[in-house]
């Protein structure tokens, strides 16, 4: 159901495969009077990929499984100038038309890293300065916040709603704000949108006990540890011939995801003398813990997926418990455990009051997880078609944060003033068969130095 009886009309802006899963499942739920299942009526989606390193390809755009009515690569300054030329209109009546992509959008979702956020509000702010009518900005985080908190809060302030996944994450978000001076009333408890799936139910099961290790692009980061987390992997295959043994892999190699992998578990796996019953899979994950019987991690959001589905759940703690890992995120929750005692046949057991503040509701409550940001993007949404929303204020500004906020407006080619520097690539017009083939070009080279060409230079520097 749509939030009015006018089509909802929706542009989510993700810079990589995670997040436009994040992005485009939340939009489906703001505009929902029950979580998941299809594409409702009079809702209509938009997506925009961020231009950049961790820009998806097909393949992973397919493998998240979300469908958008049209989808276009972009840069910050291109996107902007296409929401100007579609919603800054003098016609606010226009939004009862379903004609693909040419009307005012109601909702915008800023799938992206805090940065990022920060530049596209800003740009929005110029955009709809002094215009009758914007649209409701919705942000939010894609997993555990575990680090940076103050940073990525406040490059988020500005957006009319920043959803927090869990109780816990809406009582600190708050915090940070209301410690700084800064507007709070944005921030919205709702969950983790990807969330779902059939609970547990081992007895029902007719294949092998399945393990199954989530890995993570930049967690661990170092050779040593990636590979004694690998070995140790196959050693419990190896120690458990009768289970089946999964390493779940994000992307497979010159893909990149929310984060860098410079050390693919591919590459590593290599020349390994590994048993019959051990495998790598890639794939929906969702459809990878349909057959798990036990997760294993260090700190990957998959955690949280399987915990919502009462799937036994084990997070790492050989190469210690540490803020630079993420799984300190996981104190208190009776998941920590090691290698060791998963090859002697520990199987955790989560803490209910813990899964409770971490909006995994595995008890059944996630359904409704979603009705206070739903009921209040719908109330925004009306607000704005009468031109009653305020308009768009972050917290940074070139008064608060002079010395910071021009550097991450210029790393999206935007003045101070959040106009396009001279220069920087034109929001007019689509990019041409030249142009497209020199940025295709230009984001292989850029994937050929990060996974390649980097690290043989930091190795030739620790010599």
């Amino acid at each position: 159901m749509p939030v009015s009886n006018k089509t909802t009309r929706v542009a989510v802006l993700a810079d990589s495969d995670t997040r436009w899963k994040w992005g485009s499942l939340t939009a489906k739920r703001l505009v929902r009077t029950t979580g998941g299942g299809d594409t409702p009526a009079g809702f209509h989606l938009d997506g925009y990929l961020l231009r950049g390193r961790a820009t998806p390809t097909p393949r992973q755009l397919e493998e998240v499984g979300v469908r958008a009515d049209s989808m276009r690569e972009v840069t910050a300054i291109e996107f902007l100038g296409h929401v100007d030329n579609v919603d800054n209109v003098e016609n606010t009546d226009s939004t009862d038309s379903t004609a693909g992509g040419e009307q005012p959008y109601d909702i915008i979702v800023l799938a992206l890293v805090g940065g990022a956020v920060q530049a596209v509000l800003h740009g929005l702010a110029r955009v709809f300065d002094g215009a009758p009518r914007r649209p409701v900005v919705v942000t939010g985080y894609v997993g555990v916040v575990y680090e940076k908190l103050a940073d990525g809060l406040l490059l988020r302030h500005g957006a009319d709603v920043v959803l927090a996944n869990s109780r816990q994450d809406a009582e600190r978000f708050r915090d940070v704000y209301e410690g700084v001076g800064a507007d709070a009333s944005g921030v919205v408890e709702a969950a983790l949108p990807f969330l779902g799936g059939e609970p547990y139910a081992p007895d029902d099961r007719s294949t092998p006990y399945t393990v199954v290790f989530a890995a993570q692009p930049s967690v661990p980061e170092k050779r040593a540890d990636r590979s004694h987390l690998l070995s140790r992997l196959i050693r419990h295959a190896r120690r458990h011939p009768e289970r089946e043994v999964l390493l779940k892999l994000r992307s497979k190699p010159g893909e990149h995801t929310t984060h860098i992998e410079e050390l693919p578990y591919q590459k590593l796996v290599r020349g390994e003398d590994v048993p019959p019953n051990f495998r790598l899979v890639y794939g929906h994950m969702g459809e990878v813990l349909d057959r798990t019987d036990l997760l294993v991690t260090v700190s990957s959001t998959a955690a949280l997926e399987a915990l919502h589905r009462n799937i036994p759940t084990a997070v790492l703690t050989d190469l210690g418990v540490r803020e630079a890992l993420g799984n300190h995120a996981f104190i208190g929750s009776g998941c920590l455990a090691s290698w060791d005692q998963l090859d002697a046949g520990h199987s955790p057991v989560p803490d209910p009051a813990w899964v409770a503040r971490q909006g995994v509701a595995a008890d059944g409550a996630y359904e409704t997880a979603f009705d206070e940001a739903r009921e209040r993007v719908a109330e925004l949404t009306e607000r704005a078609r009468d031109g009653a929303l305020p308009p768009i204020r972050p917290y940074y500004t070139q008064v608060t944060a002079p010395g910071y906020l021009p550097g991450i407006l210029a790393r999206h080619h935007l003045g101070p003033d959040a106009a396009p520097l001279p220069g920087a690539p034109a929001a007019d017009r689509e990019p041409g068969p030249v142009r497209q083939a020199v940025r295709s070009a230009a984001r292989g080279a850029y994937r050929h130095g990060v996974q390649r060409v980097a690290p043989v230079i930091r190795r030739m520097g620790e010599l």
